[in-house]
C-alpha cells in the first residue's frame, strides 16, 4: 500500500534546478521521483556508513597525531 506522498519547499541553485528539469524530461521520470531517488540513495548511504561504524565501535581508537608521527618515522611524510 503506497501512502500519500507529502509536499515540501525546497529552494535549489538555479543550474541544478535547470539541470534536474532537463533531467527529468530526457527520462520522462518527474523531478519528485528524481529528488526521491537521490534522497532514498543518500540515506542508503548514511545506514551503511552507521552499520561500518557499528561493526568497528570496538576498535582501539588512534589518535591522528600518532598516525601522522609514524607515517614521518617511516619516512612517508
Amino acid at each position: 500500500m503506497k501512502t500519500k506522498a507529502k509536499r515540501a519547499t525546497i529552494y535549489l541553485d538555479p543550474d541544478l534546478h535547470k539541470a534536474l528539469r532537463i533531467k527529468s524530461a530526457e527520462t520522462d521520470h518527474s523531478i519528485s521521483e528524481i529528488v526521491n531517488d537521490a534522497i532514498k540513495y543518500s540515506l542508503a548511504e548514511d545506514s551503511i556508513d552507521l552499520a561500518a561504524f557499528e561493526e568497528r565501535k570496538d576498535e582501539p581508537l588512534i589518535a591522528f597525531e600518532n598516525v601522522l608521527k609514524k607515517l614521518k618515522k617511516n619516512g612517508k611524510i
